[in-house]
């Protein structure tokens, strides 16, 4: 695997100049490795205000850091700056009112209920 060096707070004050794609209504990405169909993977997300992603299940742990804009799942209202851990066997729906772009790692693809 390639050694990758990622400034992600100065890419998250650019995202325009990050080739963003679609991944659900409201919600682009950006991979940093990985492919998200097995294994570990990490990519920077960006929410449109008022965009969500439905109820998934963590088959491993996810790490997201908040990196602009806020967040909020059944566990709280997340601002720039914190950092979520998820553990695998956990579930939850995440959607941001404000728009946000975050940091993912996955350690697992999550599972769509």
């Amino acid at each position: 695997m390639p050694f990758i060096i990622a400034n992600v707070t100065a890419l998250a004050a650019h995202p325009e100049s990050i080739p963003w794609r679609r991944f659900r209504e409201g919600v682009e990405i950006h991979r940093l490795y990985g492919s998200g169909d097995a294994g570990a993977s990490a990519a920077l997300l960006r929410y449109a205000p008022g965009a969500s992603v439905p109820q998934h299940v963590h088959r491993g742990h996810e790490h997201i850091l908040v990196l602009a804009g806020s967040q909020s799942d059944e566990r709280g209202h997340h601002r720039a700056g914190t950092l979520v851990v998820n553990a695998p066997g956990t579930r939850h729906s995440v959607s941001s009112a404000e728009g946000c772009i975050v940091l993912a790692i996955w350690e697992q693809p999550v599972v769509f209920i």
